[in-house]
């Protein structure tokens, strides 16, 4: 089973992050040299939709006990316990493993944003004007007196 086969609710911030549909990043991730940053965001999905499948097993389960046709009887404090301890530990690791995904989606530079030559700035130039110098004062020269 490949790692598409089973959807995440990252899948459309992945595709959009990396331009491309899922099956061709997983193309891509595994070819040489692929990119860093995908090769890391795929192995996070893959957990992802891990969590996610468990997070929906539970919920089902919860759902099948607690259903308006089941009987009473059939309820069990215990089991609905060890469910909603399963279902807690399920959507910590899957708030985990989003947050990671997207943490790592807004620090790296994809294909699709990464520029192909650096961008070229515009250097500040410094100019300065100076004053005029003073004029020389010759030695011994005696300065007229203005009326």
């Amino acid at each position: 089973m490949s790692g598409v086969d089973r959807p995440t609710s990252q899948d459309e911030a992945l595709a959009r992050a990396f331009g491309a549909s899922l099956n061709e990043l997983y193309a891509q991730a595994a070819s040489p040299g692929a990119f860093a940053a995908l090769t890391r965001a795929l192995e996070l999905r893959s957990w992802l939709a891990v969590a996610e499948e468990q997070v929906a097993r539970v919920r089902d389960r919860i759902h099948d006990a607690t259903a308006a046709d089941r009987d009473m009887g059939e309820l069990s404090a215990d089991d609905l316990r060890f469910d909603a301890q399963w279902l807690e530990a399920a959507l910590s690791a899957r708030d985990g493993y989003t947050a990671a995904l997207t943490g790592l989606l807004n620090s790296m530079p994809t294909p699709v944003t990464r520029p192909e030559r650096p961008a070229r700035l515009a250097q500040p130039r410094l100019t300065t004007t100076l004053p005029p110098a003073p004029a020389p004062v010759r030695a011994g020269a005696v300065r007229a007196r203005r009326p």
